[in-house]
């Protein structure tokens, strides 16, 4: 027999005298309250309407609320729904939880109805049992919205660099297949000059630069094809449409850069102890702006950074462990054990935005000479580099949980010799001895100096 394990769960232990909840819908949301019974001591009582998502029906709600000493309110995330009632009603000077819908699930084999889901809802806030979703203060939701609108910016910019590639495949130019990408200013002259009306290969293939010169035969070749006048047309509009993003990734930077600064929880501190925008700049400073201390992860780049802290906000208190933040952005497996099999849980959704820039951010990470790339390149060769980018990923948001709680704390990088120097030399010699034995051999060594 097992000792008993003791659990003290101070979470689920208060309840709540009067809640309220809202299950969200689109134009209108359910509202449930939950309130001691009038005339029945001990019972308890739910009141259920129906209110429509406007400003004014909102704000009537909330005074209304504040009015009956409702403790707290409980809206489900639904889609970009649940904002009105979240902002609103927290405007209107009540405690609001918002939770993720699969908290709120109901019982299987009952009705469904947003009626019952509301009550439901009101039930389980009253006991405790629901989490509250992380939702950042405005500061950083504005920074979210200009993050978030470039990456999609960015994405769209390279479907048109895509499209302009199979345009040319269509005319039998093949070359995407001699320069590495059509972004480089050789492949982008080469494309304007078609574009123009100029056809001789040999002609296009002098417009090559730096090391793109070496493959001038290739060129001529590759540049041989049947582009006419419509290609032409097509090609520049999609160019158009290039530049056409560029400008406003350009605008979407600058813009998010111009928040950051303007966040006094991401500023730095002089080695004088002043603080300010321009603050912790200077070499010898004891505290980096935010942005500054992520840049310093290799794969980190500025605007990188400000969209990480876009998704994961400043104030680390919010993730109780770096673990709770790993959770958030859905890179690591839920608990999935009974009786002695441990099985490997699902992956949750997590946020797709902070999870994409840690994949690229591992992605730059493993091209650099590093603790973090090394750490990349072991994994890869035993489970394959989609597992090795995760974990890379993972480990990089560790390393920022700790940075952004502790404003002191700086990056060091370990170095790529890392594992190598904390190998059992001794054992991994007597695993090679074993190994050749059993093929046979016998192995003598000899130490070289």
């Amino acid at each position: 027999m097992s000792r008993p394990q003791v659990i003290d769960d101070e979470q689920h232990e208060r309840v709540r005298e009067r809640v309220a909840a809202v299950d969200v819908a689109k134009d209108s949301g359910m509202v449930c309250t939950r309130t001691r019974h009038p005339s029945r001591p001990g019972a308890r009582r739910s009141t259920v309407w129906t209110v429509k998502a406007r400003m004014g029906a909102v704000r009537a709600l909330g005074r209304q609320l504040h009015k009956d000493g409702i403790e707290i309110v409980t809206p489900e995330s639904t889609s970009d729904y649940w904002r009105i009632w979240f902002f609103i009603l927290e405007a209107c000077g009540l405690a609001v939880q918002l939770v993720n819908a699969a908290q709120a699930k109901n019982l299987p084999g009952r009705p469904k109805t947003d009626k019952l889901d509301a009550q439901w809802l009101a039930r389980l806030t009253e006991m405790g049992l629901l989490r509250a979703s992380f939702v950042p203060p405005k500061a950083i939701r504005d920074l979210r919205d200009y993050t978030r609108a470039r990456t999609r910016l960015i994405r769209e910019r390279t479907r048109c660099w895509q499209r302009l590639e199979k345009l040319l495949e269509g005319a039998l130019v093949k070359v995407s297949s001699v320069a590495s990408k059509l972004t480089t200013v050789s492949a982008q002259d080469m494309i304007k000059a078609m574009i123009a009306g100029e056809r001789d290969p040999e002609v296009l293939a002098g417009l090559a630069r730096t090391r793109m010169r070496a493959k001038r035969d290739d060129l001529v070749q590759a540049l041989d094809g049947m582009f006419d006048d419509h290609h032409g047309e097509l090609a520049g509009m999609l160019l158009d449409q290039i530049a056409f993003l560029d400008g406003r990734i350009a605008q979407l930077s600058a813009r998010a850069a111009e928040l950051t600064a303007a966040m006094p929880e991401a500023w730095g501190i002089n080695a004088d102890g002043t603080t300010g925008p321009d603050a912790g700049a200077a070499p010898g400073a004891p505290v980096l702006p935010a942005v500054a201390r992520l840049a310093e992860i290799p794969g980190i780049s500025d605007d990188l950074a400000r969209a990480i802290i876009a998704e994961t906000g400043l104030d680390m208190s919010r993730f109780p462990t770096a673990a709770h933040l790993v959770s958030r952005a859905g890179l690591c497996p839920s608990a999935r054990q009974s009786g002695p099999r441990i099985r490997a849980g699902k992956k949750g959704q997590g946020n797709g935005y902070l999870r994409g820039s840690l994949g690229q951010a591992a992605t730059g990470a493993a091209r650099t000479a590093t603790f973090l790339g090394e750490r990349y390149h072991r994994i890869a060769r035993r489970r394959g580099k989609a597992k090795a980018q995760v974990a890379v990923a993972r480990s990089i948001l560790v390393i920022i949980w700790h940075l952004l709680a502790d404003p002191a704390a700086r990056y060091t990088d370990l170095g790529a010799s890392y594992y190598q120097t904390r190998t059992d030399t001794d054992r991994k010699l007597r695993n090679h001895i074993r190994q050749i034995q059993a093929l046979g051999f016998e192995v003598t060594l000899t130490k070289t100096l």
